[in-house]
């Protein structure tokens, strides 16, 4: 089993690749929000002033910027299908088979759920679950149980995962517990270390996560 990171840019990476070289990308690019809203991230105050993006604003805004074109015109040479986190931000072609991430989120000034464009022909689907836990790595993280429950309804046995932008490496964490082959690649040296050493540590422990399943609603 192949399970690899690279520090790189992630269209260096594709242009080198042969089209369809991948089974299915699982993709949580920039959406490039403050272009999009005209405002950036700013630190919260009283309970959420340590919140992780708050910490990080500076960093983030630097980084938000929504991917060109060339982007997505490699992402669908190189792979057969294609699951695009933000994808609501993008222009994409019109698809019935939406995944909405519920975060089961109760306050009222965050977003209740995120999206994420498939190109597949399943109807859509909502995955329920609370992500509201310490140890974030990265202000975009994602719940391994996300990845976990994407992996078990799109792709099949032997596939290879590409994330082109890895982050916090929970899409790396999923793929190597359920066994498939996985190349994630990551820009931000520091990001790079740190999902690194994440993964190194969740190796070293053993799978010690058994996935429930969520709850999938048609």
């Amino acid at each position: 089993m192949t399970n690899e990171a690279l520090n790189m840019d992630c269209m260096d990476y594709m242009r080198k690749c042969s089209d369809k070289q991948f089974n299915l990308a699982i993709v949580d690019p920039p959406y490039g929000i403050q272009e999009l809203t005209g405002r950036k991230a700013a630190g919260g105050k009283g309970k959420l002033k340590n919140r992780l993006l708050n910490r990080t604003a500076k960093r983030f805004n630097q980084w938000d910027k929504a991917p060109s074109k060339e982007y997505f015109v490699e992402l669908f040479r190189v792979l057969e299908n294609q699951i695009i986190f933000g994808g609501n931000y993008f222009m994409l072609p019109p698809t019935r088979g939406f995944i909405v991430w519920d975060k089961c989120q109760p306050f009222p000034s965050f977003s209740a759920c995120e999206f994420a464009w498939t190109s597949f022909t399943n109807p859509a689907k909502i995955f329920h679950f609370d992500n509201r836990t310490g140890g974030k790595i990265h202000p975009a993280q994602k719940p391994v149980a996300l990845y976990k429950w994407i992996l078990s309804h799109y792709a099949k046995a032997g596939d290879t995962i590409l994330d082109t932008h890895l982050g916090s490496d929970s899409s790396r964490i999923a793929a190597y517990d359920m066994g498939f082959n996985f190349i994630g690649t990551e820009i931000d040296k520091e990001y790079f270390k740190e999902q690194e050493k994440r993964f190194k540590d969740h190796c070293a422990q053993g799978s010690l996560f058994t996935f429930s399943g969520g709850e999938v609603l048609h």
